[in-house]
């Protein structure tokens, strides 16, 4: 099993910045993803940013640019700087870790931390 502990999240003004933090513990395999997600109030969840176990990154794009996404493996943390905030990326942030055997994986979900980005 894997425990995923958000936190960093708040009320910004548009322009504004926040770092979010994801701190992982259990059993984390060797070979793992980690991601942050948000959804919207009526909107999908949605992918924001993934990074491999070997920092390898993407991101969506909308939030290119404005966001980085970072890990330290020795402390199990993932991190998302969020820049230059926009009303629209107000959501529910959600931390995610996949770990991955042979040709599956299991994914595991933290509780979320609210962002809100007044105009």
């Amino acid at each position: 099993q894997v425990q995923l502990v958000e936190s960093g999240g708040g009320l910004v003004q548009a322009g504004g910045s926040l770092r979010l933090s994801c701190a992982a513990s259990g059993s984390i395999f060797s070979i793992n993803t980690m991601a942050w997600y948000r959804q919207a109030p009526g909107q999908q969840r949605e992918l924001v940013a993934s990074i491999s176990e070997s920092s390898s990154t993407d991101y969506a794009d909308p939030v290119k640019g404005r966001f980085t996404i970072s890990r330290d493996n020795a402390k199990n943390t993932m991190y998302l700087q969020m820049n230059r905030l926009k009303p629209e990326d107000t959501a529910v942030y959600y931390c995610n870790l996949k770990n991955y055997y042979g040709l599956g994986y299991k994914a595991y979900w933290g509780q979320g931390t609210q962002v809100t980005v007044s105009s």
